[in-house]
């Protein structure tokens, strides 16, 4: 009988998938209910290559599945991913392994847009702030001032994909104006809903809002970095849902505590957990979220129920609703 592997997760049990893998006649084993280790160490390349040396199928959340790991696992038919993003897995050494890698596209649509907008309307009013005062017994909100408003701001969206599309559709809905960067986009044309592309350098100079919408590639690494920082208005405000190291994190600490920008509002970063330490978190006027976009009650079940299906149907040979190297799959069914 095959047999899955949940290497790690982040849902607290892993018995929605175990249900799903055993219904279709597959063993399922949970690496975090198999050893005492904690999460950070499941997820470490050395680990994963223990944890999988049995496994026709492996649900990932957050491990490093590098060239090592896919070179050490010849026999492994999957890995899906419960997200999107696929940084963490050497997606080049899994074709090489004939090994698919699956992901869940457009499970968190709505509620990572609601999440931007979230950050960036704290950002602008300052409630975090005045939040915190009253809880310490201060009624005093003109300590925070500037205060701001959405009409009359300018919401630049960086990445015109799902989220960054559902996000302009709600920005706009606010009363913002709405400019678009894209790698794919023509500056001086429109996107089908009549925003106008953007260069990223003008889009910089112009946005009240700069919010962050791009998968984490070696072109996007620090795409928001000391130089072009630079360009950006001092009652600009940077927000960030996309994948931490999209932006130069310390830069943007250094232009926040010399007063160049509105505020940043971050839900995700270069390493996480990130460290108390981490200069971004001492910097002035920052929202910051625990890498939390990506989760409400419903976009879970949907994230879990897919991630779960494609490896299932990788490893009983059926063609999965997404696959990012699709060309392996005929290999994959082989093993």
């Amino acid at each position: 009988m095959p047999t899955i592997v949940m290497t790690d997760n982040d849902f607290g049990d892993s018995s929605f998938e175990r249900n799903m893998v055993e219904a279709a006649g597959i063993t399922f084993v949970s690496a975090a209910d198999e050893t005492s280790l904690p999460m950070t160490e499941l997820r470490k390349p050395e680990q994963l290559i223990k944890t999988l040396a049995k496994a026709d199928g492996a649900i990932a959340s957050y491990g490093r599945y590098t060239a090592e790991v896919f070179e050490a696992l010849p026999h492994l038919k999957v890995v899906s991913k419960t997200g999107t993003g696929v940084d963490n897995i050497d997606v080049a050494a899994a074709t090489r392994n004939n090994t698919a890698v699956c992901n869940v596209p457009g499970y968190g649509t709505e509620v990572v847009s609601d999440h931007a907008i979230a950050l960036a309307l704290t950002s602008i009013r300052r409630i975090n702030e005045i939040d915190a005062d009253m809880h310490a017994g201060v009624w005093d909100f003109r300590r925070h001032r500037p205060l701001g408003q959405v009409s009359g701001r300018t919401f630049g969206v960086v990445g015109y994909g799902a989220i960054g599309q559902a996000c302009a559709r709600k920005a706009a809905g606010l009363g913002f104006s709405v400019v678009v960067w894209d790698r794919k986009g023509v500056p001086g044309t429109h996107t089908e809903e009549g925003y106008p592309y953007l260069e990223l350098e003008e889009l910089l100079s112009c946005a009240d809002v700069v919010s962050f919408h791009v998968a984490l590639t070696p072109e996007t690494h620090h795409l928001l970095n000391a130089e072009n920082l630079t360009l950006m208005k001092p009652d600009a405000i940077v927000v960030n849902t996309s994948r931490g190291a999209v932006i130069d994190t310390v830069a943007l600490a250094d232009a926040l505590n010399a007063d160049k920008l509105w505020g940043a509002a971050l839900d995700v970063f270069e390493e996480e957990p990130v460290s108390p330490d981490a200069p971004i978190c001492h910097a002035k006027h920052t929202v910051l979220t625990s890498h939390a976009a990506y989760w409400s009650e419903e976009s879970i079940v949907e994230l879990r129920r897919r991630c779960t299906q494609n490896a299932i149907d990788v490893v009983l040979g059926t063609i999965p609703e997404s696959c990012v190297n699709p060309e392996v799959l005929p290999a994959a069914f082989a093993k």
